[in-house]
């Protein structure tokens, strides 16, 4: 943004517009008492106090809820594309420092509001970079982010799966395909924990690999040895591979997805683990649950790793008896002694209300069992203390209770 280009002003109401004093990134239309100019979709706009006080600069949004996301606190520091490149250069330096590229080459570059960067989501999966542009501001400026990614992280090629809901609560068509580069193959293969996976990033769920279970299917690879094991909501095999490789006797891996089944077990084949040991079960979770408990089949270990159940606070009621009955059917079928690995990745429910919806489904089940530990997202998807909405991947690990 060139210095001398004008900004509209958006003067805040004196009780609505605190949550900017505290440095959260979003600013919603309720806040806003008058705006000077007329900012269009995704130009930066200057957020001051009733009294006029400079708070915030940021990207305007003028058909969503959230109108205004933060891109900078400081009144000196402009938006251009020096901006950017700052940002994005950060994002990159902090995943090294933390170590990630030495355990797998499949991570999230930047991770929106906590990378400073809100609606710019970008995983890296070998020499590509796959992003989803779910902000007006990030896509009045996707040109510059893309190019700054291939320069801070030298990869080859970056794909779009901007084919999200929340990109259409900004007023955007949902749009995918080739951002720079060439076309990526059917099917990218990385490598995590020393385990290979392969991925489809132009028809996979998300972007195409939960890189966000990394350390979680770590923890569970080396709690399994000779357990008989159940992975629900399987996905593409990361916990199914992850279980086998961990030395699982045996692993029924359950989803209601044919492609995403056939693509657990090639992944099984790719590490040249024993695929005779894993049954894999096209069928819904809750109703192939309900059969094991029907009859009588008991498992060392149960992972539960549903897509997301509640996008907005709405939906928690809904959410709730989901969680509750998924739980409540895990910890009927799982032996005494036994382990559940179970999670939630709704952003709308926090950690404690995680907890007490699974604790309603121990009271249903007949079962108290003993929490080992709270289980969360891994250092390339930070949570800043201003915007605890980023932490949204919330995991409990369980004993079941001995007779």
């Amino acid at each position: 943004m060139p210095k001398n280009e004008s900004i509209a002003v958006l003067r805040l109401d004196k009780q609505r517009g605190r949550s900017l004093s505290r440095r959260h990134p979003w600013l919603f239309s309720g806040a806003i008492e008058s705006i000077d100019g007329e900012p269009g979709f995704g130009d930066t706009v200057d957020m001051v106090s009733s009294k006029g006080k400079f708070l915030a600069r940021g990207a305007y949004s003028p058909r969503s809820q959230i109108r205004v996301r933060v891109w900078t606190f400081d009144q000196n520091e402009q938006i251009d594309d020096d901006f950017f490149a700052r940002r994005v250069a950060r994002a990159v330096v902090r995943r090294a420092v933390a170590g990630v590229p030495d355990i797998a080459d499949a991570y999230r570059v930047v991770f929106s509001e906590a990378d400073g960067l809100p609606g710019v989501i970008a995983d890296r999966f070998g020499e590509t970079i796959v992003v989803q542009i779910q902000s007006a501001g990030a896509e009045k400026h996707r040109d510059v982010i893309m190019d700054q990614l291939l320069k801070s992280t030298g990869c080859r090629r970056v794909y779009e799966r901007s084919d999200t809901e929340s990109r259409q609560r900004e007023g955007l068509e949902k749009r995918t395909g080739v951002l720079a580069g060439d076309e990526p193959p059917a099917r990218i293969e990385i490598m995590e924990n020393g385990l290979r996976f392969a991925v489809d990033v132009r028809a996979g769920h998300k972007t195409g690999f939960y890189t966000d279970q990394r350390d979680n299917r770590a923890l569970v690879r080396s709690l399994c040895h000779d357990a008989v094991v159940l992975d629900c909501f399987c996905y593409t095999g990361g916990f199914t591979a992850s279980a086998l490789a961990g030395g699982a006797a045996s692993v029924a891996a359950v989803d209601t997805s044919t492609d995403a089944l056939a693509l657990a077990r090639s992944n099984v084949d790719l590490n040249d683990l024993p695929v005779s040991d894993c049954e894999f079960i096209n069928g819904d979770v809750f109703e192939v649950l309900r059969e094991f408990d029907a009859l009588g089949q008991q498992f060392d270990m149960v992972i539960l790793d549903p897509p997301k159940l509640a996008v907005s606070r709405t939906d928690l009621d809904r959410a709730g008896r989901a969680y509750k009955d998924a739980n409540m059917l895990a910890l009927r079928v799982l032996r005494p002694g036994g382990l559940l690995a179970t999670f939630s990745c709704s952003g709308s429910v926090d950690m404690a209300t995680f907890q007490t919806f699974v604790s309603w489904a121990a009271l249903d089940a007949g079962a108290r069992p003993a929490l080992l530990q709270r289980l969360g997202q891994p250092a390339d998807h930070p949570v800043t203390l201003e915007f605890p909405e980023g932490e949204y991947l919330n995991g409990l690990l369980l004993r079941k209770d001995m007779p």
